[in-house]
């Protein structure tokens, strides 16, 4: 019967493939190996009368060229990302002691010099408007919410900007050293605009992670490098 005679051959040279093959049965060479084996078996055992056919027969032959092209894909991709993945260490090791504007509203603020003449570091914040504004106020906040500082930007066009606060509150009075907040809010003809906080903080180091690299930004903690929208 033929029918038992390709399975018996198929049953053998399974058999002896499977014990020669068994560090790497998975790799594109061992694959292909055993594959036309089975398939020099199956033609030499085929039924006379009822022939593989062409289709069949070249389907098999492409099922065998898309498992190594799939293989050979992966080796280039892994070799790419890992290419990839140095190329952007490089660039984050780059923006160690770098100013950075990522999303976020904290505004950390510095201690007060020693002596009259110190003049105290601003601490910056940002923004980003999603069109033009004619009124942009930025409201600054301590730590239990209550407003301290209000300042009027004006008008402003849409994108990216700066702002400093003196460390004051709105009579003058000198805050204490800590981390502040605060909220921006921009109107055109009376009616809001879209406006987004922006916080600014420097690069202190690049940590590796699970998903690429992040940045560590101290007081403001760490935040993807993808999140980083301009370098100061």
């Amino acid at each position: 019967n033929a029918m038992t005679t390709v399975n018996s051959a198929t049953s053998s040279t399974g058999t002896a493939s499977s014990s020669s093959s068994t560090s790497s049965a998975t790799s594109s060479a061992d694959i292909q190996n055993q594959f036309l084996t089975l398939l020099v078996a199956q033609l030499q055992n085929q039924d006379p009368l009822n022939p593989m056919e062409n289709a069949e027969f070249t389907s098999q032959l492409a099922q065998m060229n898309t498992v190594n092209g799939i293989e050979k894909l992966n080796s280039s991709l892994n070799t790419l990302l890992a290419g990839y993945g140095e190329a952007q260490a490089m660039q984050a090791a780059v923006m160690i002691g770098k100013n950075v504007m990522v999303p976020g509203n904290n505004l950390p603020l510095s201690a007060k010099p020693e002596g009259e003449d110190a003049s105290r570091p601003p601490a910056l914040g940002g923004l980003m408007l999603s069109s033009a504004a004619d009124e942009v106020t930025v409201t600054i906040k301590d730590a239990s919410g209550k407003t301290v500082q209000t300042q009027s930007l004006g008008s402003q066009s849409a994108g990216s900007m700066y702002f400093a606060w003196d460390g004051k509150d709105d009579a003058g009075n000198e805050m204490a050293a800590g981390n502040y907040s605060f909220t921006v809010e921009a109107k055109v003809g009376g009616e809001k605009v879209e406006a987004k906080a922006m916080q600014i903080g420097m690069v202190n180091a690049v940590v590796r992670n699970n998903n690429g690299f992040s940045l560590d930004l101290g007081s403001m903690g760490e935040v993807s490098f993808s999140d980083v929208h301009k370098i100061i």
